[in-house]
């Protein structure tokens, strides 16, 4: 069964730094200037289910 979610804020406050840093990738452009991020993001994050 997958789980989707997704990340929203303002502009500029951080989105694809945290996205990086639950994916462990560098795959989000991360900059300091408002909209540097267009295009949707899609990561895979795996998720341990110990039942």
């Amino acid at each position: 069964m997958g789980f989707s979610c997704g990340i929203v804020g303002l502009p500029n406050v951080g989105k694809s730094t945290l996205f990086n840093a639950l994916t462990q990738t560098a795959a989000a452009e991360a900059a300091n200037y408002p909209f540097c991020t267009i295009e949707p993001n899609v990561g895979d994050v795996p998720v341990p289910d110990p039942r």
